[in-house]
C-alpha cells in the first residue's frame, strides 16, 4: 500500500456536487483512491510521495468521450470538405492501416490528450483492415497509463449495399459480433477504478445495417457494456436516413433500441426539441465535438438546450483528421464560446433591450465553470462512470495541475478557473492517473516524444503514398 500527498495548491477545484474551491488545498491518496480533500493544514503530515503544488490550480482530470485515434496519421486532408466528401476522400487511405499504425497513432493521440489534461479517454475504432484489432490501441493506452474506454466499432454496409464506405473497408456482421464479444470478454474491467473498459460501437446509420445495430445492442446488454455511435451529425445524414429508412436518424436508432442510460451518441448537431426530450427522458448521453463540427461545417449542436433539458453531455475532441488536434481543455473553450453564438433573440426594433440582447448570441449561454463541469463530471456520466470526474473521498486518484504564473494567464490570476477556459489553452504541468504520476513538469514520464513522432510520421508518409 502506498500513499501520496499533494499539498499547497493555490486553488483546488473539486467539481463535485458541492463545487468547492479550496485555496491552499491538497489531496491525500492511498493507492489509486482519494482519501481526503482539504486545506493543506488539515491533511496528514506523512506520505510515501509528496507533491508540492504551489503556484498551481488543481482539478479533476478531463474526460474525452469521443475520438478516432488512428486519424492522427491523416491530419489536414480534405481541408474544405463536408463530412460525406471528407469520408470518401479518406476511406481509401485508412484502408492501408496496419497493426503498427493503429498502436503508434494511438500513442500519439493519447500522449497529446494527456498533455492537455485528459486522464480518461474513449476511442471509436471502426475500421479493421490488414489484421488490425482493438487490442492494438489498448496496448498503447496501457503503456501510457491513461484510463481508457475502447469502443469496438464496425462498418458492414458497403457501397454496393447502399452505404457510404467502400466495400473494402467493411466486415461481415458475423465476424463483427464474434470479435465484439471477444473484446469484451478479454479486456473489459468491471471493477471500480478499472483502467480499461470496452463498449460496442457500430459506426453510423450510413455505414451499418439495422440488423447489426439491433444485434450489437442485444450483445452489449447481455454482456453488461455500453453502446456508442455517431448520430445526427449533418443534414446529409438526415437526408440519407429519410431516403433509406424512412425516418430521421434519432427516430431510426430509437426504433432499434439505441436509447437508454447505457447509450451515448457523438455529435447530435441536428436535434430538435422532441429528440432532446427523448434523450433526457431515456438517459441517453451526447459526446459534444465542437471543433470537429466547425471544421466540417456541420453546424452547432444545441448543447444549451440539451443541458437545460437534463441530457448528459460530455466533450470529445473527435478524430484528429476532423479536428487536427487533441487538446481537450481547448475543446472546453470551444464548447463555451460556440454556445454563446448559438443563441438568438427575437426582439422588435422598438423594444427596450440590452446590448447583449441585441447581439447575435448570448454571452451568458455558457461560462467557464460549466464548460469544465462538462469536461469532467459530464464526461464521466456519459461514459457511465461514478468513480472519476470529481475530487472527493472514494473517487479515483485522477487529477491535474496547471501552473498559473505563465504568460498565457498574465492579467487573469484574479480568477484562475476562468483563466483555464478563457485564455489560450496551455499544456498541463502535472497529471496523476490512478494514483501514478504520468506527467511531471509538462513531460510524460518515460516517453520519448521525439522518437514517437518520428516513427508516426514515417508510417503516415507510407500510408499517404500508398506504399
Amino acid at each position: 500500500m502506498s500513499t501520496l500527498l499533494l499539498q499547497h495548491a493555490d486553488l483546488l477545484v473539486t467539481m463535485d456536487t458541492q463545487r468547492r474551491k479550496i485555496p491552499d488545498g491538497g489531496l491525500f491518496v492511498r493507492d489509486n483512491e482519494i482519501v481526503q480533500v482539504a486545506p493543506t493544514a488539515e491533511l496528514p503530515a506523512t506520505a510515501d510521495t509528496f507533491i508540492d503544488a504551489r503556484g498551481m490550480i488543481v482539478l479533476p482530470g478531463l474526460v474525452n468521450t469521443h475520438h478516432h485515434l488512428y486519424q492522427t496519421l491523416t491530419r489536414c486532408i480534405a481541408q474544405d470538405s463536408v463530412l460525406f466528401d471528407w469520408l470518401e476522400t479518406l476511406y481509401p487511405i485508412w484502408a492501408r492501416l496496419t497493426p503498427e499504425a493503429v498502436t503508434v497513432s494511438a500513442m500519439v493521440g493519447l500522449a497529446e490528450l494527456m498533455l492537455s489534461g485528459c486522464t480518461t479517454s474513449s476511442d471509436h475504432l471502426y475500421i479493421y483492415p490488414n489484421g488490425c484489432k482493438i487490442e492494438h490501441e489498448i496496448e498503447a493506452a496501457v503503456e501510457l497509463g491513461i484510463r481508457f474506454t475502447a469502443t469496438r466499432g464496425s462498418m458492414s454496409l458497403g457501397r454496393s449495399q447502399g452505404g457510404l464506405p467502400p466495400d473494402s473497408c467493411v466486415e461481415s456482421e458475423a465476424a463483427i459480433l464474434k470479435d465484439s464479444q471477444r473484446a469484451v470478454e478479454t479486456y473489459h474491467q468491471r471493477e471500480r477504478f478499472g483502467m480499461v473498459q470496452v463498449a460496442l460501437a457500430p459506426c453510423s446509420p450510413f455505414s451499418v445495417t439495422g440488423d447489426l445495430m439491433r444485434e450489437s445492442a442485444a450483445l452489449a446488454r447481455a454482456c453488461g457494456v455500453r453502446l456508442h455511435t455517431h448520430l445526427a451529425e449533418t443534414m446529409d445524414e438526415d437526408a440519407f436516413c429519410l431516403q433509406k429508412f424512412g425516418a430521421k436518424p434519432v427516430d431510426y436508432v430509437a426504433s432499434l433500441g439505441w436509447t437508454g442510460d447505457d447509450v451515448w451518441h457523438a455529435h447530435c448537431v441536428c436535434l430538435n426539441q422532441n429528440e432532446i426530450a427523448l434523450f433526457a427522458r431515456t438517459g441517453s448521453g451526447v459526446a459534444h465535438c465542437p471543433s470537429s463540427n466547425m471544421r466540417l461545417a456541420s453546424g452547432i449542436a444545441p448543447i444549451r438546450a440539451m443541458r437545460d433539458a437534463g441530457v448528459k453531455v460530455g466533450l470529445g475532441v473527435d478524430g484528429s483528421a476532423s479536428n487536427d488536434g487533441n487538446h481537450l481543455l481547448g475543446e472546453a473553450r470551444q464548447a463555451m464560446l460556440l454556445q454563446r453564438v448559438a443563441q438568438t433573440f427575437e426582439v422588435s426594433e422598438t423594444s427596450k433591450v440590452s446590448r447583449a440582447q441585441r447581439s447575435a448570441g448570448n454571452p451568458g449561454a455558457m461560462g467557464a465553470q460549466e464548460a469544465l463541469e462538462i469536461a469532467t463530471l459530464g464526461g464521466a456520466s456519459v461514459l457511465g462512470r461514478d468513480d472519476i470526474g470529481a475530487l472527493a473521498p472514494g473517487m479515483a486518484a485522477d487529477f491535474i495541475g496547471y501552473r498559473l504564473e505563465r504568460l498565457d494567464f498574465a492579467g487573469a490570476l484574479h480568477d484562475p478557473l476562468a483563466a483555464l477556459v478563457f485564455c489560450t489553452p496551455p499544456k498541463v504541468d502535472l497529471s496523476i492517473i490512478n494514483g501514478r504520476v504520468r506527467v511531471q513538469d509538462g513531460e510524460i514520464v518515460g516517453l520519448d516524444v521525439a522518437a514517437l513522432a518520428q516513427r508516426h510520421n514515417a508510417i503516415s508518409r507510407r500510408m499517404l503514398r500508398g506504399e
